[in-house]
């Protein structure tokens, strides 16, 4: 909790957040914002999509084959480094979807001359483009295609405009960030996720990541001297030396969207979960995992939110019955949430 900057939010921007974190899940746009935002001082809704104009952050597919918010300098290395394995892993579906490298190819070259010279068209728009020049978008065929050619760094997802995603050329709306040698991507990426996750093992990583045990052993002897290492019931756990801060937080109870990283970012997750429990924040185990309540660094419930008449209502469910203490820390959390979308906010 306080490695990731939940219980103690230090970091000034959104773009030092996500830099920190290394990537942070974004299947879910506005869940995503909050985020971010929770582990930014003061920021708001407003000033989370501010980064994402002046270009600090960027949504795209970089590992495991799912949306994240990446720091813009790293966009470059994280898909050189994560991607191919998961091409790789496409071509079944690909096929299945009658997508070819034909069809690649003339929806790299029509999206190409579409966006060139700076333009940002929204998801509809580029559908239309593919669409007129008989490349059919049904059947998931269309997200497909922009999944394919963001892997490969041509496109990158812009500012929401109406509500709706929009994609731009990559090497236009970024055209220098950094790129690293595949050993150094790797040290890189393992020092990230530990100094941030930990602690953390490698079967963290590697479900993190996508990348295999051998990829991650790797960049983890390299950066092994910077990290310590602790074994608890026959298993490794890698972290930063330094000693958190033992400052009582401020906040004893946090509401985290749904996809957060302190869920998603591990993939044992029994420290702050039951098993029992863990089909409550996934139900029907369709993967879509819910907003959740941590109090005193478990996870105690989940909620859910609804805009009404400019109020945020939330209406939180526990797992078990809360006290009166937990409930008005609940509020003290539903009140930052509310500061953050700029309106009041309420418990049902």
């Amino acid at each position: 909790m306080q490695r990731q900057g939940i219980t103690s939010a230090r970091f000034s921007t959104p773009g030092e957040v996500v830099a920190w974190l290394g990537a942070v899940q974004a299947q879910d746009y506005p869940g995503t914002l909050w985020a971010i935002g929770l582990r930014t001082l003061q920021a708001t809704e407003a000033d989370v999509e501010q980064a994402v104009i002046d270009k600090t952050i960027v949504r795209t597919w970089p590992m495991r084959g799912t949306l994240h918010f990446i720091a813009a300098q790293d966009i470059r290395w994280m898909l050189a480094l994560m991607t191919p394995r998961i091409l790789r892993g496409a071509v079944t579906r690909h096929a299945q979807l009658n997508l070819d490298e034909a069809i690649f190819a003339r929806s790299r070259e029509l999206l190409g001359q579409a966006l060139a010279g700076g333009k940002v068209l929204t998801r509809t728009e580029m559908y239309e483009v593919l669409e007129q020049a008989g490349i059919t978008t049904v059947g998931q065929r269309g997200i497909h295609i922009f999944w394919r050619l963001s892997q490969e760094g041509l496109l990158c997802f812009g500012p929401f405009v109406k509500k709706q995603p929009t994609f731009v050329l990559l090497n236009e709306w970024l055209p220098d960030t950094r790129n690293l040698q595949r050993e150094e991507a790797l040290a890189e990426l393992a020092k990230r996720y530990f100094a941030s996750h930990g602690p953390a093992t490698v079967q963290d990583l590697m479900w993190w990541s996508g990348l295999p045990a051998t990829d991650i052993r790797t960049g983890l002897e390299m950066v092994k001297s910077e990290l310590a290492q602790v074994t608890i019931n026959n298993q490794t756990y890698c972290f930063s030396p330094h000693i958190a801060n033992s400052e009582k937080p401020e906040q004893t109870v946090h509401l985290l969207p749904g996809f957060d990283e302190f869920v998603l970012g591990y993939k044992d997750r029994s420290a702050v979960l039951s098993p029992e429990k863990a089909t409550k924040i996934v139900p029907g185990n369709n993967g879509m995992f819910m907003p959740t309540i941590v109090s005193n660094n478990q996870i105690v419930g989940t909620w859910k939110r609804a805009v009404k008449k400019g109020k945020i209502i939330i209406t939180p469910e526990f797992f078990e019955a809360s006290g009166q203490t937990e409930t008005e820390a609940l509020e003290i959390a539903a009140e930052r949430y509310g500061r953050f979308l700029g309106m009041p906010a309420s418990l049902a």
